[in-house]
């Protein structure tokens, strides 16, 4: 029996190595890799310049705790506000944790403010923004609440992208408004671009916080540095992780000035958060990630991807419904069991993610190539046929 907590059904399936878009078995068995770890591992596996700035890195120092200054965190930091809206960055591990940061960063830009009754944040049905208790709460999914006692109080959630709504939740206890720009655990779901920028106005207009979790659609992922930026948006306060470490644990929290002002010495820490394995890796990620033309490439492929995916869905109208999303981050929304398309996938040597609402999700490596996109369409037509197959059958 195994020492692990059971929370997670796992697929059976060890790797011992990978390279690019492919992992490979300890028995050499090669599986095209569109899940990337679940959009971590952004540049591919096995990337030289991630490898040779880790390795450079573990050959100085690995851990000084953030009571001293580390070089690497202050130039990853002035690099994503360099490249962002935000002017201050703190450093976590995860996801969970930077969206935990921007939940209390909400709070307590409104606390040192004069409004400390300006805790609430309006969140969405669907959403996913973390594992702890607080997030879960933002989430609002019973399936992550069960069996953890009284949700964490704060949390207004309204149904679909209704600005009223939206509006009418608001009230004097508001801090903010958290949403996901592509909800990618609820279904690859877009948020309009008309409703991001109403949803910016009405923040401004309220005086509240527009706070984005962009953990899992960040770091180039749609073909911008942030998936925002098609909406020609701003947040005060955004989450990322997951691709910022091409799979190295690294999570950030980016604000505005005003909001980091509020953060003072001893208002949040991290003990691992920022280390310089982490920075030195987050560094080489955005090395390659802001070179010229590196988000341009991300958008074509992800416009072949989902060009192929649409004809795909076209000829197999009785498995696929719709195709979703935006760039490399791609969900297939089924007509039949989406665990029976991941199955019938993953047998024919292609690793995909499950979602909310019956969805597949497809997150290839951003370095992925138009070789690959074809490989995997001509993966995805082949299962699709062989479950239509087995559908007759069993009829």
């Amino acid at each position: 029996m195994s020492a692990l907590l059971p929370t997670y059904a796992r697929s059976g399936l060890s790797f011992a190595r990978g390279k690019g878009a492919f992992l490979f078995t300890e028995a050499g068995e090669r599986y095209l890799d569109f899940s990337s770890g679940i959009a971590v591992t952004a540049l591919g596996h096995a990337h030289p310049r991630l490898i040779e700035a880790l390795t450079a890195q573990a050959n100085k120092v690995w851990h000084v705790s953030n009571l001293h200054h580390i070089a690497e965190q202050e130039r990853l930091g002035e690099r994503l506000c360099d490249a962002t809206f935000a002017d201050r960055v703190f450093f976590a591990n995860s996801g969970a944790e930077a969206v935990e940061a921007s939940i209390k960063a909400a709070r307590r830009y409104h606390f040192v403010n004069g409004a400390p009754e300006r805790y609430r944040l309006v969140t969405f049905g669907g959403a996913f923004h973390g594992r702890t208790l607080a997030t879960i709460a933002a989430g609002g999914q019973s399936k992550h609440l069960e069996g953890f006692g009284p949700p964490v109080e704060g949390f207004d959630q309204v149904s679909g992208f209704d600005l009223e709504a939206v509006e009418a939740a608001i009230g004097d206890e508001t801090a903010g408004v958290l949403l996901e720009p592509i909800m990618g655990e609820g279904g690859m779901r877009e948020v309009p671009y008309r409703f991001l920028q109403d949803l910016r106005t009405l923040c401004d207009e309220k005086d509240i916080l527009l706070v984005l979790d962009e953990v899992q659609s960040g770091v180039g992922r749609t073909g911008r540095f942030y998936a925002h930026e098609w909406a020609d948006i701003t947040p005060d306060i955004m989450a990322t992780a997951k691709g910022l470490g091409g799979g190295f644990p690294v999570g950030a929290c980016l604000t505005t000035e005003a909001v980091g002002q509020a953060m003072t010495p001893g208002s949040h820490g991290s003990t691992f958060g920022g280390n310089p394995l982490a920075m030195a890796v987050g560094n080489a990620v955005l090395d390659v990630v802001l070179a010229p033309g590196f988000l341009e490439h991300v958008a074509q492929m992800g416009l072949r991807l989902k060009q192929r995916l649409a004809g795909l869905a076209d000829e197999h109208d009785d498995v696929i419904a719709e195709v979703r999303g935006q760039g490399l981050m791609v969900g297939l929304k089924c007509k039949v069991e989406n665990q029976k398309l991941i199955a019938g996938l993953r047998e024919r040597g292609m690793l995909t993610v499950q979602a909310g609402d019956n969805v597949v999700r497809l997150l290839p490596p951003l370095i992925v190539g138009e070789e690959e996109i074809d490989l995997a369409c001509a993966t995805i037509d082949t299962a699709c046929a062989a479950l239509k197959v087995s559908a007759s059958e069993n009829a």
